[in-house]
């Protein structure tokens, strides 16, 4: 059984994505999606990495429902965040 979300994405570029989240009351992988298994260096015996294996209550699919527009030119800030009132930019009296 599929369970959907709508997931905001920023890279490369800002879009909507429909995507399958994992079962949340699963045994195996209690919500995750899957399972880690860390595995060491064969010759030292340290920690080498971690592989990642998919849990069958949860499928890594993403569809593009939407390519979300960029802002306008004249809508993107352009201030610094100094006060533009004050001597140099810069105010030496207390905020309050």
């Amino acid at each position: 059984m599929l369970r959907l979300r709508i997931w905001r994405t920023a890279l490369p570029r800002n879009r909507l994505i429909l995507t399958d989240t994992p079962r949340p009351d699963c045994r195996d992988c209690e919500g995750a999606g899957g399972i880690e298994h860390d595995y060491g260096d064969y010759e030292t015996g340290e920690w080498a990495g971690t592989e990642w294996e998919f849990c069958e209550c949860w499928t890594s699919w993403s569809v593009t429902l939407l390519p979300l527009p960029r802002r306008p030119r004249w809508l993107r800030r352009r201030d610094v965040g100094r006060d533009p009132w004050s001597p140099g930019g810069y105010s030496d009296e207390s905020p309050f």
